[in-house]
């Protein structure tokens, strides 16, 4: 016990935060947007698809690229998934659905290339990715450096674990 009645245990004060440290880029930082949709191919053909910019920029150390832009279609989302899902030891997040109602045929509306649809899943495909690139040990695998990396993705690449050196 303390004799000078000051408490065993006492905050410690908090250091001020210059205007250096606020607007200074962080120590460690991942971003990555999906934007620009793109739909190619006729109206009511059949290989039809829409596909988006993924624009990463990072300082992580184990990146090498720091800034990359690549497009991706939806199935590209699902292969990282199962690629994640099959290699790692993470639990990995869910996409958006696949939306089968929207792809029957006799719609009266454009179903998976109306702007809305479009709209809504390039912010889940945002909201997935995010969420599977800021996990630490996703990180370190070969298939979301590709995915994020590569402009095209090599399906017959050996998986494993990226070496930092």
């Amino acid at each position: 016990m303390s004799t000078n009645n000051q408490p065993a245990t006492s905050r410690i004060p908090p250091k001020k935060q210059t205007l250096e440290d606020a607007y200074s880029p962080p120590a460690n930082f991942l971003e990555i947007d999906i934007t620009d949709p793109q739909t190619h191919g006729l109206p009511k053909s059949k290989g039809r698809y829409t596909d988006y910019a993924v624009k990463m920029k990072t300082n992580l150390p184990v990146f090498k690229v720091k800034e990359s832009t690549v497009r991706r279609r939806y199935s590209d989302f699902e292969w990282l998934r199962n690629e994640l899902e099959r290699d790692s030891k993470i639990v990995v997040p869910p996409l958006p659905g696949k939306a089968w109602k929207r792809q029957l045929p006799f719609r009266s509306d454009e179903g998976i290339f109306d702007d809305d649809f479009i709209e809504d899943r390039r912010k889940g495909l945002e909201q997935f990715i995010n969420r599977v690139a800021g996990h630490p040990l996703a990180q370190n695998e070969k298939c979301l450096h590709m995915f994020l990396q590569e402009t095209n993705i090599d399906k017959n690449y050996v998986p494993g674990k990226i070496r930092t050196t």
